[in-house]
């Protein structure tokens, strides 16, 4: 969430960053709260300071021996309006408030200039893109052939864009989650947490997806009929374990030298996609479930750039180690995601498309859901001071697999497993199509 501060002193700043945005600040609507926030308040403050100097008076009368009853009925009468003064004036700070929470993070100036994906910038690339001499295929076809993946059966149990796995494929999945976990616990000195599934309201507000992505997220009810509304359980499915690992710091003041908090998760992730109806329907792209480990930072607020740099290099290293091609971008203004103030994503090569697709998006929120959070440090100055959060993928294991599928396929459709995870597969070194292993 923006401080609001920020907008009664800047505006024409804040309203030209969000601009670049994309986003159209309701700027009228704002003004005309504010006018009237400023008239309740200041009338509101008048009340409070009459109704103290009508409380002297009773008692300045009272020692005296001087009827006290107009007096008295005459604070009756002000605490009578002071109560409504301070109603009217909870529901103006109110709308503001929903307002705010509306309004997306301001891009950090070092962000390019956009309006969608074909603005953002190459940062650099890593890896030798793969030659083959066969007819390539796509990790759907490949999986299938090795009668490994199974996306009938799923939607039999489910309906579209969910997948089952079998056999190898299913451990290969397994091994890579892992694997993940043993790098960045291992070398990069994250703490493995492991979160709840389920979060509620506050937790999602605090890391911006309520109110405004209610649609892309799957509420959980509670006895009753799916459609009956009296039986929800004001639970989610969490959509990443962002949510889960950033709320760890809510409401709460971190010492000082506790900083960073690193923490990693595996979780599957929940999401409805609602805003991606038509888009990557084939394969394990864009799935209503997937597995993903998740990196999370709290950070101090003069760290969190130096942060931003190493969270992208842990998310980096998986794809090194597996020998994956990729490419690291920086989101543009118009394609950032809502809390963000500057994003990388990381892009693997998938043969079968031809081209790089996002694997990891790694952002710095600055304090932007610390905010909404209330998620603070005390500093040197004893001064309670906001926290900054990031999170990116380290990485989405699905993708990781797509990516493996494709780039180590052999011409009779078995696949290569990278020799980074055969310790996680009992030496295996190959899925191949004998015996459906």
């Amino acid at each position: 969430m923006l401080d609001i501060q920020l907008l009664r002193t800047d505006p024409n700043y804040v309203i030209a960053r969000l601009n670049s945005r994309n986003y159209s600040f309701p700027v009228d609507q704002f003004n005309h709260l504010e006018t009237e926030r400023k008239k309740i308040q200041t009338y509101t403050q008048e009340l409070q300071a009459k109704r103290n100097a009508v409380s002297k008076q009773i008692g300045l009368a009272k020692s005296k021996g001087t009827d006290t009853t107009a007096i008295l009925a005459e604070v009756a009468n002000l605490g009578d309006e002071l109560k409504q003064s301070v109603i009217q004036l909870e529901q103006i700070q109110s709308k503001l408030q929903k307002i705010l929470l509306e309004v997306p993070n301001l891009p950090h100036d070092s962000v390019p200039h956009g309006n969608g994906e074909s603005d953002n910038l190459e940062i650099r690339r890593w890896g030798v893109i793969p030659s083959f001499e066969f007819e390539i295929r796509d990790h759907v076809s490949i999986g299938e052939g090795l009668k490994l993946l199974d996306f009938e059966a799923a939607t039999k149990l489910s309906g579209s864009r969910f997948s089952m796995m079998k056999g190898n494929l299913a451990r290969l999945h397994r091994a890579l989650a892992q694997f993940m976990l043993d790098t960045h616990i291992q070398e990069h000195g994250y703490t493995e947490t492991y979160t709840p599934y389920l979060v509620n309201h506050d937790s999602l507000y605090g890391t911006g997806q309520l109110p405004k992505f209610e649609e892309d997220l799957f509420a959980v009810k509670s006895g009753g009929s799916a459609n009956d509304e009296e039986h929800a359980s004001g639970l989610y499915l969490i959509p990443t374990a962002e949510v889960s690992l950033t709320n760890i710091v809510r409401d709460e003041i971190v010492a000082a030298h506790a900083l960073p908090l690193k923490f990693v998760a595996h979780t599957p992730c929940f999401r409805s996609e609602a805003g991606s109806y038509g888009r990557d329907t084939r394969g394990l792209i864009r799935q209503h479930q997937f597995d993903k480990v998740e990196l999370v930072h709290i950070v101090h607020p003069e760290t969190s750039y130096a942060a931003l740099e190493a969270l992208v290099g842990h998310a980096e290293t998986i794809l090194q180690k597996l020998k994956l091609a990729y490419r690291v971008v920086t989101l543009c203004t118009g394609d950032m995601g809502f809390s963000a103030a500057k994003t990388y994503d990381i892009e693997v090569w998938l043969p079968a498309q031809n081209t790089y697709r996002e694997i990891s998006s790694c952002s710095n929120c600055e304090s932007f859901q610390a905010r909404r959070m209330q998620a603070r440090f005390r500093n040197e100055s004893g001064k309670t001071t906001l926290l900054h959060t990031l999170n990116g993928s380290g990485l989405a294991v699905g993708r990781t697999l797509v990516a493996i599928l494709e780039n180590y396929q052999n011409a009779d459709g078995s696949v290569i497993i990278p020799e980074i995870l055969r310790p996680y597969m009992n030496g295996l070194d190959q899925l191949c199509t004998a015996g459906g292993q």
